[in-house]
């Protein structure tokens, strides 16, 4: 019965998504937040139309959910460029990957241990857990007309493959952290790391030239027409996971790296199209899960925090990118505009959920770290999902009186 209900409401707001199209990027809301808010009036803590247990309790299915989402969403991330111009952007993603994700984990667990009192483990878990950027909510900050029209397209490519790549590079993280609040030691998770982060590239790699190659064989039969080229890349998107899965690999890096290899193979250098995965598949997809979780808050594991709670939130949101990026941004190539809104819309979502109910499932839940997590979750969706759009005007604005004093001398 539960699964009916999220079925149906996740569909009826699919429908009223689809009516506002475009629309809805151009106001201060999300489909994630959206999504969000349903599931908390339809959660037990208001309607009960999906009773549900909280996160804290049971998280036994969050990690396949995310999992899922994950590998469509960094497909499409890896789809979305042509291969040149991802090319182009490798130096300041790698900078962001190498030097301002640790620095993120870094900044959370010390805001975790300073606000809640927490150990290293736990604060090592939520660091881990909460540095990534999310690519599902920065969806909806990169793509769509009113972000083409407002922001650069170096800024939209560069939050875009961030976003996509760490991901799954923040495993090694999460397995140090893992190593720090359980039994697995240090060495176990350096070379587990290594085979889950290697190994990932090497199949992603091979099932991207495989994928690419099998598509250009078959161009005269018509698969590289728009609807079946999406419906090919989220299927090979989720053989890769599975493969991944058996053979104990980073399953969202590997997709990620078979989503470049294939855009490289299939499409080749001419290519000048934006991605073969429709970004509504994204879009669509994203609601179901946030109307689960949602409806799954763990708003009793919320109020022991207490004030604390909201703090961490606040003081996360603030201080784990934005300082960081701003620091970075001569390396990075960065204006002081183009550092704070970078900076700012570094959101935090189905990535951070993914890796507490991986921490979860491998060291049993902490109450603690579950509720910490997923408050700052809920704020980061719906506090990116109401800024996002002012934001990109803002930029517009700043953009538009730069040429203009430019002009004037």
């Amino acid at each position: 019965m539960t699964i009916d209900v999220l079925l149906l409401v996740g569909g009826l707001l699919g429908i009223v998504v689809a009516a506002l199209s475009s629309r809805l990027r151009r106001l201060p809301v999300s489909e994630p937040m959206v999504g969000l808010l349903v599931g908390i009036a339809c959660g037990p803590a208001v309607l009960d139309l999906l009773p549900v247990a909280p996160l804290t309790e049971d998280q036994t299915w969050l990690h396949t959910a995310t999992r899922l989402l994950l590998a469509v969403s960094v497909m499409s991330v890896a789809l979305r460029y042509p291969f040149r111009d991802a090319r182009s952007r490798l130096r300041p993603v790698l900078l962001l990957l190498a030097v301002a994700m640790p620095a993120m984990a870094l900044i959370t667990a010390g805001l975790s241990a300073a606000f809640l009192g927490v150990g290293l483990g736990a604060a090592a878990l939520l660091g881990a857990a909460l540095c990534p950027t999310d690519p599902v909510l920065a969806s909806n900050v990169v793509t769509g007309a009113p972000a083409e029209e407002d922001l650069p397209a170096r800024d939209r490519q560069v939050l875009s493959l961030e976003s996509g790549a760490n991901d799954g590079l923040a495993l090694p993280l999460v397995l140090l952290a893992v190593a720090l609040a359980g039994p697995l030691g240090t060495g176990a998770a350096v070379l587990e790391s290594l085979w889950q982060v290697v190994g990932a590239v090497a199949l992603g790699a091979a099932f991207g030239w495989l994928g690419g190659r099998a598509l250009r064989a078959g161009e005269a039969h018509g698969s590289t027409d728009q609807g079946p080229l999406a419906l090919f890349t989220v299927v090979l998107a989720f053989a890769v996971l599975g493969l991944s899965g058996i053979v104990r690999v980073d399953g969202v890096l590997a997709v990620f790296v078979c989503g470049l290899a294939f855009n490289l193979v299939a499409t080749g250098s001419e290519r000048t199209t934006d991605a073969p995965i429709d970004e509504a598949i994204n879009r669509f997809l994203v609601i179901p899960l946030f109307i689960a979780v949602g409806a799954a808050l763990p708003w009793s594991a919320w109020a022991d925090l207490g004030w604390q709670g909201p703090a961490l939130a606040v003081a996360i949101l603030l201080l784990r990118r934005l300082p960081v990026l701003f620091v970075l941004r001569r390396p990075l190539g960065l204006r002081v505009p183009d550092a704070v809104h970078l900076g700012w819309f570094g959101p935090i979502g189905v990535s951070a959920l993914f890796y507490l109910a991986m921490e979860a499932e491998r060291l049993g839940a902490d109450p603690t770290v579950l509720a910490a997590g997923t408050l700052v979750v809920a704020a980061s969706t719906l506090v990116h999902g109401i800024t996002a759009a002012p934001g990109r005007v803002l930029y517009r604005r700043r953009a538009a009186h730069r040429q203009g004093a430019g002009a004037q001398s």
